[in-house]
């Protein structure tokens, strides 16, 4: 009876130390050790890859974000949210919210982000797309210069399969030059510059397609327009 009592104690007792121990190593050393790699090595990746503007966090640059005006009623939810023109606009953002504009979902929501799970021929994402792409062209065209239903690029039209894709396409970039210079009235050569300036290649040169991140592009735009 004592040495089963004995027996058990011990196995207890090792038991616990274990547990500490573990507890220790796994929930203390271990997580201290990474996170400070992490900050020492790629302190802005293990920071969120936050963007500052004018000294403050204005997002992250790997979640896109929207460029909307306020509503006229902020407590509505039913009201549509509309694009404010003067920015350039980020890619549609269908996923699974309902907040939707011309076809287009602007949430940008992180708690309802992912795709449409529809299917290329579903009906209802056939007339989001048309929607989208009417949208594009009468945003987009000026007095001086009219989009070409034809040059509309897919990423213009359609979401990402996170629906918080933070990148454009040149191309879509491009055709929302004319409309953000004459909205902020630049010349077009200025804002086409900033396209170019803050247009990323493919990765090591052979991955990937080039893009341009909406965030950084409309930090650079304001800061021209501030000058």
């Amino acid at each position: 009876m004592n040495n089963s009592v004995g027996n058990t104690a011990r196995l207890l007792g090792a038991g616990l130390r274990a547990l500490l121990v573990l507890t220790l190593v796994c929930g203390v050393i271990y997580p201290l050790v990474v996170t400070g790699i992490a900050q020492v090595a790629f302190s802005d990746k293990a920071n969120g890859s936050a963007i500052k503007s004018g000294g403050k966090v204005a997002g992250s640059e790997l979640i896109g974000q929207t460029y909307n005006l306020p509503k006229k009623d902020p407590n509505n939810a039913d009201e549509a949210a509309q694009p404010d023109l003067k920015w350039f606009q980020p890619r549609p953002s269908n996923g699974l919210g309902s907040n939707v504009t011309n076809g287009i979902n602007t949430q940008y929501n992180l708690l309802v982000s992912g795709a449409t799970n529809l299917s290329g021929d579903n009906e209802k994402l056939i007339q989001q797309v048309k929607d989208a792409k009417d949208a594009v062209v009468k945003d987009n065209s000026t007095a001086g210069y009219q989009v070409n239903p034809a040059d509309v690029p897919a990423d213009a039209v359609t979401s990402s399969g996170s629906g918080l894709d933070p990148q454009i396409s040149p191309e879509y970039a491009k055709i929302q030059v004319h409309r953000v210079a004459e909205r902020n009235h630049l010349d077009v050569k200025q804002v086409e510059k900033l396209v170019t300036d803050n247009t990323d290649g493919r990765i090591l040169g052979f991955m990937g397609e080039p893009g341009v991140n909406v965030l950084k592009l409309n930090i650079a735009l304001k800061e021209l327009t501030s000058k």
